[in-house]
């Protein structure tokens, strides 16, 4: 069966529903944004096309003929239905779940705790939150934004930092103060199990130890040794427990600090060039939802930039 459809260009078309509509190019013109000449075209174009005279044009009036009188209320609504079938795939669009697709531990320990002021904002809204350390291809899937945590480096997207003032730190249990080898300054690391958190993939994509220790100007540490864990979440579970010293960014660690779980024991830190990205496929940067959230993150950082944990050395007084 030959599904293909035999009609004339679709402008051909508007051009003479809209002329027809109102009995005048130029006010035809002004609808559509072209000019009279535009539409004298695409009608002269469309009568070439059928065969047939659609209007009789009058120095000062046109009047439509028989073939033009009988395809205007078909073809008018044919346009009024897809009119309203564009109406209902956008109403679809505004209502159907926003869906992001975000990193796991930021995802739990930052928005989560915070989506709900989103929502208080956007009840209309509603959200999915997919937690995954996977690549998403957004030409594919259902995805219509993303954060991650790199070096912004994410062709073909549209992306913008999140701009948090998210330094690094080594935060370990208290416990870990004390003992045979309190840990107290940077150098008394050598003592001490480092954790490590890696991308899984082979890609540098989180600040590391070596990369610390070389801003502080720590030497005698082995960088490399401890073991290695591919979620933030559980290198700061297993620093709470005790087995080791981690490196913590402010924003994923600020529970364990608020409530003395994990302290900062000195005060390097170190400014790294991961940074959290928004990420989203071009055609979803106009999406009001995608463009909701996006504002809303950006004054959330605002609002968040300038909080930062103190370290103990801050909590010393002279006698």
């Amino acid at each position: 069966m030959n599904m293909k459809r035999k009609l004339p260009p679709l402008n051909a078309l508007r051009a003479f529903e809209a002329a027809a509509r109102h009995m005048s190019f130029a006010m035809a013109a002004d609808e559509l944004n072209v000019t009279p000449a535009a539409i004298s075209h695409q009608i002269k174009a469309l009568e070439d096309h059928l065969g047939v005279m659609l209007f009789i044009r009058r120095p000062r009036a046109l009047i439509l003929t028989e073939a033009g009188q009988g395809c205007l209320p078909d073809l008018r609504a044919g346009f009024d239905q897809m009119e309203a079938a564009v109406n209902l795939a956008r109403r679809w669009n505004a209502t159907k779940p926003l869906t992001i697709s975000v990193v796991p531990t930021f995802g739990a320990r930052w928005l989560v705790p915070r989506i709900h002021l989103f929502r208080k904002q956007h009840p209309q809204i509603e959200i999915r939150i997919d937690a995954s350390m996977a690549m998403v291809d957004f030409q594919r899937s259902d995805i219509d934004l993303g954060i991650r945590y790199g070096l912004g480096n994410y062709p073909g997207l549209h992306v913008e930092r999140i701009v948090f003032c998210d330094h690094v730190f080594p935060v370990c249990c208290p416990e870990l103060l004390k003992g045979p080898h309190p840990l107290l300054t940077p150098q008394d690391l050598q003592f001490h199990t480092l954790l490590h958190v890696t991308s899984g993939t082979g890609v540098p994509s989180y600040f590391d130890w070596n990369m610390w220790l070389r801003s502080a100007g720590i030497e005698g540490v082995n960088s490399e040794q401890g073991p290695y864990f591919v979620q933030t979440d559980l290198a700061l579970r297993a620093a709470v427990s005790g087995l080791g010293v981690c490196l913590a960014s402010e924003l994923l660690a600020q529970e364990e600090l608020e409530t003395g779980r994990l302290v900062k024991p000195f005060c390097q830190q170190f400014e790294s060039n991961f940074a959290y990205y928004l990420v989203c496929a071009e055609r979803n940067v106009n999406d009001p939802r995608v463009k909701s959230f996006f504002k809303w993150i950006h004054g959330m950082a605002e609002v968040e930039k300038d909080q930062s944990p103190g370290c103990l050395a801050d909590l010393v007084t002279d006698p």
